[in-house]
């Protein structure tokens, strides 16, 4: 991993993907998601200020959970004059944001012990399978693959 010398306090774009291990692109891209800023120089190249590592750091830990993108500037925006986050933010946002992960997980499980089931007999019914109608809504009404005729109708 390259080493910057301590006294440099702004990054190329080009210094900021080494050190962080971030493609370009995406550097780019979380700029243009408001996760991180940069400023130009004279000759219109993007600099970002050092702490611009920990916000990337940040976003990739939160990504690598789970979180969204949108989620994570939200969290990002709540940090008083967009500072860096510290390890007590990150503990503090990471027990919010914990809840949310548990529900996935909930709903990741159920869909999994389903799978099978769905396979198993090949129908996808409306009428019985759990993954296209989970609360059976459509079961009472009529038996078979009648949402997408449904939908047609109700386009006409």
């Amino acid at each position: 991993m390259p080493q910057i010398p301590e006294t440099i306090n702004e990054l190329t774009v080009g210094q900021l993907a080494a050190r962080s291990g971030v493609a370009v692109s995406a550097l780019h891209f979380y700029e243009s998601k408001g996760l991180i800023r940069s400023c130009r120089t004279p000759g219109n190249q993007r600099r970002y200020h050092r702490d611009a590592l920990r916000r990337v750091a940040f976003v990739r830990a939160a990504q690598r959970v789970g979180i969204p993108l949108a989620t994570i500037r939200e969290a990002l925006a709540e940090l008083p004059e967009e500072r860096t986050p510290t390890r007590e933010d990150w503990a503090r946002l990471s027990e919010t944001w914990r809840a949310e992960l548990d529900e996935r997980i909930k709903q990741l499980n159920r869909l999994r012990d389903h799978l099978t089931d769905c396979i198993g007999c090949g129908c996808l019914s409306l009428d019985t399978c759990v993954l296209s109608n989970p609360d059976d809504a459509f079961g009472q009404r009529a038996s078979g693959s009648r949402l997408l005729v449904e939908r047609r109708k109700g386009a006409e």
